[in-house]
């Protein structure tokens, strides 16, 4: 255990709303999910007008903002990151005393927002891309199709991986000429807030604002009818919530919730040590606890035990402890509510005569109270199991064996979530035939996982998993309106229509 977590100074994050900075008397006690006694920082909670603030700051700088092209709003936007990676290592710090991760994934939380905010700002020659309709037979006009857009822009980011999720959406946004109000999770408000505020610093005064708070506080960010859109990541039940809050205002969402992603692996799937990597990752990243995870595993029964096996001998090299430790390779569950969940569902699983494998010793000492838990495979379980039906958003995954490929992508579709899948072969050609049968919005070949997103492309739920793309140019003209604008055609061009 490091030594210095003791002593460690707590960490302290204001708001900031049109270019300004502002402390409120009210704070949040931010808990260390590994020591949940010990409070590691303080974040302003913004009250009901600092919120109002916040959306008038956005309105008002709007229209200067969206008067810019958009290769002058990317400058802009690529001055205000310039240097971020200077305090990449403290970020990195703080993100993992409040969430729990290790170092090294609050590490890549941070250098993800960099690497996504660049790759928005290479879109910018296509923002104001027009498409022109020539007149047509009985139709005597020349239209102009174009976006424009949207006005203030609200983003909600969860507590997992906050600050690279942010940038799924929030680059696009501005670029696409909206400003924007970011809100951090009340419970690791902290690194992201720092973060977004070096950023905003940078930019004209109301561009882009940052607000943390309690949520009994921030339905000014979701219902007030200068909202044109709130771009929401986290749980189905809070994505119904965001959407029903937006109703009052007919505000537009963009929801990407929850997953329980299936990963067939097929009788001929190459099951040597990088793709055994690969699957040991998509599956106990971030102790599980990551949207696109995979949830359920699918395996022909030929390599049920060869899965089992490999998984195994990962994790028992696996050892809880503090994120900050250099030895932890994995942290504890973010929320004590999370661990008892997690821990229902295995104990279901034992109760109902599967084989439970669980791996690693629990922490003791001043970590003996955090939210550890035992990362498991759990083999050949009952499907109608809470384990294999619901998100466990823990470090635990369901081994299921099946013996035709129909049978598997039934299986796997048999869901309420439509986030991600996988396909695990040697076939390309079977790769694509099963993938396009799977029911959701990204589908990885022989991978998975959120380290092994192409960040270029859409990205997106269906069915309860979400509403709506993020990231490439689908995901800025999600933050654009489209507008049309026909011109009378002149005799010769309806001759030509004509003729």
């Amino acid at each position: 255990m490091t030594g210095t977590l003791s002593t460690t100074a707590p960490v302290t994050t204001g708001l900031y709303i049109g270019g300004q900075a502002r402390t409120t008397d009210d704070v949040l006690d931010v808990v260390d999910p590994a020591r949940p006694g010990v409070v590691v920082g303080h974040a302003a909670a913004a009250s009901q007008a600092d919120v109002a603030d916040a959306v008038a700051a956005a309105r008002a700088a709007f229209p200067a903002w969206s008067a810019l092209s958009a290769a002058e709003r990317a400058q802009q936007m690529a001055a205000a990151v310039e240097g971020l990676a200077d305090e990449r290592d403290e970020d990195a710090r703080v993100l993992s005393l409040e969430n729990g991760k290790v170092r090294h994934e609050s590490w890549v939380d941070a250098l993800v927002f960099e690497i996504r905010w660049h790759l928005a700002l290479s879109l910018a020659d296509e923002v104001e891309a027009t498409t022109v309709l020539p007149p047509a037979p009985g139709i005597p006009v020349r239209t102009t199709v174009a976006h424009q857009p949207i006005g203030v822009v609200t983003v909600i980011v969860p507590f997992n991986w906050p600050i690279a999720i942010l940038a799924a959406s929030l680059p696009h946004a501005l670029l696409a000429g909206n400003t924007a109000i970011v809100k951090p999770p009340p419970s690791t408000p902290l690194a992201t807030t720092r973060l977004v505020q070096r950023v905003a610093e940078k930019l004209p005064p109301g561009v882009l604002n940052v607000v943390t708070g309690r949520d009994a506080e921030m339905a000014g960010l979701i219902d007030n009818a200068d909202v044109a859109k709130v771009c929401f990541t986290g749980s189905v039940n809070g994505g119904k919530k965001i959407m029903e809050m937006a109703s009052r205002s007919l505000t537009r969402v963009t929801l990407e919730l929850g997953g329980n992603d299936p990963a067939i692996i097929r009788a001929d799937a190459v099951l040597d040590d990088e793709h055994l990597d690969r699957l040991y990752a998509a599956v106990y990243d971030t102790t599980g606890q990551i949207c696109m995870n995979a949830k359920r595993l699918y395996v022909h029964r030929s390599r049920l035990d060869e899965v089992v096996a490999g998984l195994s001998a990962r994790l028992e090299g696996v050892v809880l402890g503090h994120g900050l430790d250099e030895g932890t390779t994995m942290g504890p569950l973010h929320q004590p509510a999370q661990k008892a969940f997690v821990a229902e569902l295995v104990a279901e699983a034992k109760a109902s005569g599967a084989t439970v494998l669980e791996f690693g010793e629990l922490p003791g000492g001043e970590l003996a109270d955090g939210n550890f838990l035992r990362p498991a495979v759990v083999v050949d379980p009952d499907h109608s199991l809470r384990l294999v039906t619901e998100e466990q958003f823990g470090p635990v995954i369901p081994v299921i064996p099946y013996d035709e490929d129909a049978e598997a992508v039934r299986l796997s579709n048999d869901t309420w979530a439509g986030l991600c899948a996988s396909v695990w072969t040697a076939d390309a050609d079977e790769a694509t035939r099963l993938g396009s049968q799977l029911q959701c919005g990204y589908v990885w070949v022989n991978d998975h996982g959120a380290t092994r997103l192409d960040l270029r492309a859409p990205f997106g739920g269906m069915k309860s998993s979400g509403m709506g793309r993020e990231q490439g140019i689908e995901g800025v003209r999600a933050f654009q309106d489209t507008r049309s604008i026909a011109h009378a055609a002149d005799e010769t061009e309806q001759e030509g229509a004509a003729g």
